[in-house]
């Protein structure tokens, strides 16, 4: 077992995760992505139901535009 490929792979994996987390941290200090018309909240006392339709379909068309343009042969 090489160990310094598995360490390396860990340290890329999480590179990779703690940049993905600054771009949602950035995203949702600048564009209020969750909080669009169309996401559904439901509210009754104590309990809050919260489904982000809307954000999820805006969310999937810009990552399904970017890596078109990527991964375009």
């Amino acid at each position: 077992m090489d160990w310094q490929a598995i360490g390396r792979m860990l340290i890329g994996v999480g590179l990779f995760i703690f940049s993905i987390g600054v771009v949602m941290f950035a995203v949702g200090k600048f564009f209020n992505l969750g909080g669009l018309p169309g996401d559904i909240v439901f509210r009754k006392g104590n309990f809050t139901f919260y489904f982000p339709l809307v954000s999820c379909l805006v969310i999937s068309i810009i990552l399904t535009i970017v890596l078109n343009l990527i991964f375009r042969r």
